[in-house]
């Protein structure tokens, strides 16, 4: 079981998780199945957030984060296990198109 730490997040003990508040930005399509262009969350990695995101917004969310890009504070980031930050920023872009 973990411990909050002084920022308010759980700290990581053994394989759980850690968990805090994370602000989801939303763009493009993504934000038009989201329905916002921004919430907050708790969420201990991608993983988390993508699944609770899909609970909230339904199969149209769910099919656009399976493509997706992530920036966490603004750094790309593909290891959807690895652990949040407390208080990070989450960009959620999906693919682009145009030229």
């Amino acid at each position: 079981m973990g411990t909050a730490n002084a920022a308010g997040a759980e700290d990581t003990v053994g394989a759980t998780t850690v968990s805090g508040t994370v602000t989801v930005n939303y763009f493009a399509a993504a934000r038009a199945a989201a329905g916002a262009s921004t919430e907050t969350i708790t969420a201990g990695s991608l993983a988390d957030l993508i699944a609770d995101a899909s609970q909230r917004h339904g199969p149209a969310l769910t099919k656009i984060l399976g493509v997706c890009s992530f920036l966490v504070d603004g750094v790309t980031r593909s290891d959807h296990d690895a652990a949040l930050p407390n208080g990070c920023a989450v960009d959620v872009l999906p693919p682009f198109a145009g030229g």
